[in-house]
């Protein structure tokens, strides 16, 4: 989490170069209509009065930067990078930095009828709520933290769209089955194969197409939650990690069998950005596009 942990510190230089009030600086990354996630960088100091805030809808945190004391009725716990911070609509908790500056979190927010759907997909029965004000870093939610805090760090604008809805269902779902009792095993729909493979031919069809989670899961005839599980395992990959490989090779024929520009290759592919689709198609290919293009013509 080095580059996360480095804007916080950047930020945190500039209000002490300033003398800037500390506040929090809330970027929104994405967002749909029952969901959102923002980037919150906190300078607050040891030295600063401890603040009160209010959720005002479902919130799955997770601290990237920095650590935190979190206090609400009857609880108190310190937050450390790899946390998840939880909180249900309407819960007042305050936050405080008593052992050190700063700290930054990926905040997501649901509405309560997505949240208590993706709840009740995930074996919570009733309506739910968060237990408790964090989830600790275990061993069984590192790889999805590891993920999310790969596209934060690589990818945080608009270009990362479909796989912050993806990560947020993901986060969601495991918030409540750590944290809001499940009642019982979430099961994969007997039909579940079947749509991935609706899902797998629309991608097919058009990969440059804005294909998000819930179009596709409509598509596959199954809930955001369930079409997720589902995809990954029948093809081996989340829908967006699958997204951007077609559109890599997509994008590698096209190099290999047109002179347009990089640029041109990369809109009409799917990509927003020439700088993030020349770092997915080197991490695909192990060069870089144009280094790829005249590697084809040689060989053909």
């Amino acid at each position: 989490m080095g580059k996360i942990a480095a804007l916080l510190n950047d930020v945190c230089q500039e209000r002490e170069r300033l003398g800037a009030a500390p506040g929090l600086r809330v970027q929104t990354l994405a967002a749909g209509a029952d969901w959102g996630v923002e980037d919150v960088i906190c300078t607050y100091r040891p030295s600063d009065s401890s603040f009160e805030e209010r959720h005002s809808r479902y919130r799955v945190a997770l601290v990237g930067a920095g650590t935190f004391q979190c206090r609400s009725v009857g609880a108190e716990t310190l937050l450390t990078p790899g946390a998840l911070l939880l909180g249900n609509p309407h819960d007042a908790f305050e936050c405080g930095h008593e052992h050190g500056a700063g700290d930054r979190c990926l905040a997501f927010g649901y509405s309560a009828e997505m949240f208590e759907q993706l709840a009740f997909e995930a074996g919570v029965r009733g309506r739910p709520r968060l237990r408790g004000l964090c989830v600790p870093p275990i061993a069984a939610l590192a790889p999805l933290v590891a993920e999310a805090s790969a596209v934060w760090a690589a990818a945080p604008g608009e270009a990362a769209f479909g796989a912050w809805e993806e990560i947020g269902v993901r986060l969601a779902a495991a918030a409540a089955r750590f944290a809001a009792a499940p009642a019982r095993v979430p099961r994969t729909p007997a039909n579940a194969e079947r749509g991935v493979a609706r899902a797998v031919r629309l991608i097919e069809q058009n990969p440059a197409a804005p294909l998000a989670v819930k179009v596709l899961a409509n598509e596959a005839g199954l809930s955001p939650f369930h079409f997720v599980r589902a995809f990954a395992r029948v093809t081996g990959l989340t829908p967006h990690r699958y997204l951007k490989r077609v559109r890599l090779r997509q994008a590698a024929v096209r190099l290999a069998t047109n002179n347009s520009r990089v640029i041109d290759i990369a809109l009409e592919s799917g990509f927003r950005d020439v700088s993030n689709f020349n770092h997915a198609f080197r991490a695909e290919f192990g060069v870089a596009p144009l280094a790829q293009r005249k590697r084809l013509r040689r060989r053909h």
